[in-house]
């Protein structure tokens, strides 16, 4: 289907295909091309995205993804029912880990630069809201498989777990509302490209790709939390350097303010992490999704008290001046 899309309606032939750890690109003529399904993508969202993408390319962005235009000149093309955009790429080589702060900075910085109001993609103000809805499923689902009694491992975990990840997920929440009351954002702390998600291979493992579909727009502070936390997640016992030597790069392009800091805190606080485990168990479709799920919730739970620390130590670790920029800390940690 894919190979039938570019041949079709952009005339082209792939030389080569392969998945990136993001998502299957095309080589074709020297560049890279994605084929993205966008059936249930608004048309404004894609024209926020479009935009965006224009902005990022005059600021000089050379890792950004373009729109192509078809044969007929139109962005988006229909096969078997179904919408498609195409994208392309110039094959560049990856972001090492040593820049990846640095890079991220920059990026930020230009997408700060662009004037229109986002609407569609903007997540500027919204976590408090996003992060409630997201409580009272997960409480929904607690009471369902309490009310039913847990058939398995997994749900008996999860009906333990559950109140201490509650609590941790309002303090996270009464944290996010404290600043926002508290601290004056600074004009550093004007939205931006953010990522839904920002980790280790977001931009792609084999050339570095500026992806405008995983794109939202938020403060900054946003990308910094989901790095940190992929990292302490991925190495508990070791992440200390690897945030460090991110974290200065970063502000060496962009210093953050306190209330970028206490943002960037309440986003860590928020368990994310358990909330994705317990979804992703009650959607998995197969035994080995579930039994992944099952070994996350099991890991997770036995590293609590080292999660604790971590949050306790966070801002310490950061460098951050948190008595002269009166930053609170959580009592009980």
């Amino acid at each position: 289907m894919s190979h039938e899309i570019l041949a079709k309606h952009f005339g082209l032939t792939p030389e080569r295909a392969f998945f990136d750890g993001v998502m299957d690109r095309y080589m074709a003529g020297g560049l890279l091309y994605s084929i993205v399904s966008v059936s249930n993508v608004e048309q404004e969202t894609l024209v926020e995205m479009y935009k965006l993408t224009e902005h990022m390319k005059t600021q000089g962005d050379r890792y950004v993804s373009s729109f192509v235009q078809n044969s007929e000149g139109r962005y988006l093309v229909t096969e078997k029912n179904q919408d498609y955009v195409v994208v392309r790429n110039e094959k560049l080589p990856p972001v090492t880990d040593s820049k990846m702060g640095r890079k991220l900075g920059k990026f930020h910085f230009r997408g700060r630069l662009f004037e229109e109001k986002v609407e569609k993609i903007s997540r500027m103000g919204k976590w408090k809201a996003l992060w409630e809805t997201r409580l009272s499923q997960l409480e929904k689902a607690y009471f369902g498989v309490l009310e039913n009694q847990p058939v398995d491992e997994f749900e008996r975990r999860f009906v333990e777990s559950y109140p201490y990840y509650n609590a941790l997920s309002e303090n996270a929440i009464q944290y996010l509302v404290d600043t926002e009351l508290d601290e004056d954002p600074k004009p550093e702390d004007a939205g931006t490209i953010c990522h839904e998600r920002f980790q280790h291979s977001t931009w792609g493992t084999e050339s570095c790709i500026h992806f405008p579909f995983h794109w939202v727009f938020d403060h900054a502070s946003r990308d910094l939390a989901e790095w940190v936390r992929e990292q302490y997640l991925q190495k508990n016992q070791t992440f200390h350097p690897g945030m460090q030597g991110f974290l200065r790069e970063y502000q060496s392009v962009a210093p953050l303010s306190p209330f970028a800091w206490r943002l960037l805190y309440s986003r860590i606080l928020f368990p994310l992490h358990y909330f994705e485990c317990i979804e992703e168990y009650y959607i998995s479709q197969s035994d080995q999704q579930k039994k992944t799920a099952e070994d996350k919730l099991e890991r997770y739970l036995k590293n609590s008290k080292h999660y604790e620390a971590f949050l306790s130590d966070f801002y310490h670790l950061s460098e951050v001046p948190v008595k002269k920029w009166g930053i609170p800390l959580v009592g009980w940690l």
